[in-house]
């Protein structure tokens, strides 16, 4: 099943981010994931206004579970962690299992609520 993990952060004031950018799409096409999208922010659509948005967005979709978790503990990319995570700031990293349709979700619940 597909995984995807959801990158939101904020550049770090150093080079650190870039470096890692340049080497960080080969070490994930590697263990079979791939950039779905990537986004600058462009405004508030609507949240809450106690949290601040983050800059930068990444969607990266991986094949598994398990290929996401190669990727993360593979020794080639031991140097390669440690710039993504000096270069940048406020950093959140989720993943979410690829649903074909939202019935996954409801399942469970009761009717009329939530």
């Amino acid at each position: 099943m597909s995984l995807y993990a959801l990158n939101l952060f904020d550049l770090a004031e150093n080079d650190l981010y870039l470096r890692y950018s340049r080497r960080s799409a080969q070490a994930v096409a590697r263990h079979g994931g791939r950039v779905v999208a990537l986004g600058r922010f462009a405004g508030d659509a609507g949240s809450d206004p106690g949290v601040a948005p983050r800059r930068v967005m990444i969607l990266v979709e991986w094949p598994s579970r398990e290929a996401f978790s190669a990727f993360l503990e593979d020794p080639e990319n031991a140097d390669l962690h440690p710039l993504r995570e000096g270069g940048t700031q406020n950093y959140l990293w989720w993943t979410y299992e690829r649903l074909e349709d939202l019935r996954p979700i409801f399942r469970g619940r009761r009717r009329g609520g939530l």
